[in-house]
């Protein structure tokens, strides 16, 4: 299974433009302009499980730098900046990675 059989790939794509300049990255904004924000829990943890690149079951902060290359793979690199916010945002246990929870926590709120 791809991203493009959760989510629209004309959606993926304005989510990517929409965060083209360095340091303009919103995750909640990603969020809602790719379409993820309207899927079901079930859905998001199938994403979820695609963006997990190791397939550790959590997203590590040296994965979440490439988050935008996991949607497309001539996409940008996240910042150091950026890398850090999204990562302070959506780990609610503190433990430097995201699981599955928390990224459908971080969605949601």
């Amino acid at each position: 299974m791809s991203l493009t059989d959760i989510l629209s790939p004309s959606d993926i794509a304005a989510a990517l433009r929409d965060c083209q300049a360095p340091d303009s990255f919103s995750p909640k904004k990603f969020f809602q302009i790719s379409g993820m924000s309207k899927k079901s829990s079930s859905q998001l943890k199938e994403i979820f499980r695609i963006l997990d690149n190791d397939q550790s079951g959590f997203i590590e902060e040296d994965e979440l730098k490439y988050f935008l290359q996991r949607f497309e793979c001539g996409a940008r690199v996240l910042t150091a900046s950026e890398t850090k916010t999204f990562l302070a945002a959506a780990d609610h246990d503190g433990d430097g990675k995201i699981g599955a929870e928390g990224i459908n926590l971080f969605i949601y709120n």
